[in-house]
């Protein structure tokens, strides 16, 4: 009877123990100074790139739009030489972003951003949190509730993607190997007209950008998109004038996701070109920068001249 009265006894002081603590949140991700490229003069256009990307990848823009337009492309937290030391959230590339709204210049409230897939999602997402820093979005191949159709990837697609990679990165453009083994790799869902200057930059821009690429970002990406990213309720919100241009083809973010996000902002010109991809920028740049042209005369946002 002893015996079993001092067990009762430990089971009764072990119920009261108070539960213990929780352990403290993690502290907040300090924001990272990006390494970024600046070209031209002018009002800041603000460039940013895609997954996988860096902010040379935005040269096909910025090599047109520097005429008129300061335009400043950074590498994204993760991405091309903004190397990571930690893990973090899409939320943090908007704290690494945010200084590059504050402009100082006297004459200039506010900036335009120029985004491509991840780009343009982080873009939409500066807008909103920084609606008086922004003055103008345009759009490319991105959505507010991305959806992809993408089929399944084979091993045959694997092996077909990294010979094609490889000879393109030691003999650019190469037609037989474009014939051969370009058409035939996952390269067919990222471009819908297989030209030599697509694939020019994708020997320049686009292997760089890919190994460059942390493990980091990919995670960042991917649980974003595990926990089911929509943001369209809030684009009522985005007053400024928005320019959404995609392809046809896009099988990483769909076209029909590009139109979705295009009607539910309440001043958006949406364009959308047959026979292209998600790397419609390389596939017809000539007539994209046009068109982003026209529009900003349009929408009067070329800007001052410095």
């Amino acid at each position: 009877m002893g015996e079993i009265g001092e067990m009762g006894e430990d089971r009764l002081n072990y119920q009261q123990t108070p539960p213990s603590p929780s352990p403290p949140p993690p502290p907040p991700i300090p924001p990272m100074q990006l390494k970024f490229h600046r070209q031209g003069q002018g009002s800041t256009l603000l460039c940013l790139h895609g997954h996988p990307g860096s902010g040379r990848s935005m040269s096909v823009f910025t090599e047109r739009l520097s005429r008129q337009f300061e335009t400043i492309a950074p590498d994204l937290r993760g991405y091309g030489e903004s190397r990571p030391t930690e893990d973090f959230d899409m939320a943090t590339h908007l704290d690494d972003l945010a200084p590059f709204l504050a402009t100082p210049k006297p004459a200039q409230k506010s900036c335009l951003v120029l985004g491509w897939s991840l780009g343009g999602i982080l873009a939409m997402e500066l807008a909103l949190r920084h609606p008086d820093q922004v003055r103008g979005l345009i759009l490319v191949a991105t959505a507010a509730r991305p959806r992809g159709s993408h089929p399944a990837i084979t091993w045959q697609d694997n092996l077909y993607t990294g010979v094609a990679g490889v000879i393109n990165w030691a003999r650019p453009a190469w037609s037989w190997n474009i014939e051969t083994w370009g058409k035939r790799s996952l390269f067919r869902y990222l471009i819908q007209q297989h030209t030599p200057h697509a694939y020019q930059r994708l020997a320049t821009e686009g292997v760089s950008a890919y190994l460059q690429t942390s493990a980091q970002a990919t995670q960042a990406l991917n649980q974003a998109l595990r926990q089911g990213y929509n943001r369209l309720p809030d684009l009522q919100r985005l007053t400024i004038p928005c320019l959404m241009l995609c392809g046809e083809q896009d099988r990483h973010i769909t076209a029909a996701s590009s139109r979705e996000t295009a009607h539910h902002i309440p001043d958006c010109e949406f364009r959308c070109y047959p026979d292209t991809a998600h790397l419609l920028p390389w596939e017809i740049p000539e007539q994209m920068n046009q068109d982003i042209a026209d529009w900003l005369v349009k929408k009067d946002l070329v800007g001052v001249q410095y």
